[in-house]
């Protein structure tokens, strides 16, 4: 038969990962997974920490910097 209304054919398999992502966005909680996601990945963690310290350091520069001049 041919699928006029061109419709996906429904899978019977089950994509838990996509089904909380799906139930994040319809809750309008997407950044808290994502933050949480992100935390739980040691390489995750790491990118966020480093990113965190170097945001800190500049910001302690330019206080600093501005307070000499």
């Amino acid at each position: 038969m041919s699928n006029s209304d061109r419709t996906p054919p429904e899978n019977k398999g089950d994509w838990e990962g996509f089904r909380e992502i799906d139930r994040a966005i319809a809750e309008d909680r997407l950044a808290s997974y994502t933050w949480k996601k992100t935390w739980a990945d040691p390489w995750g963690r790491l990118k966020l920490i480093l990113i965190f310290v170097g945001l800190s350091a500049f910001v302690a520069f330019v206080v600093v910097h501005d307070a000499i001049l």
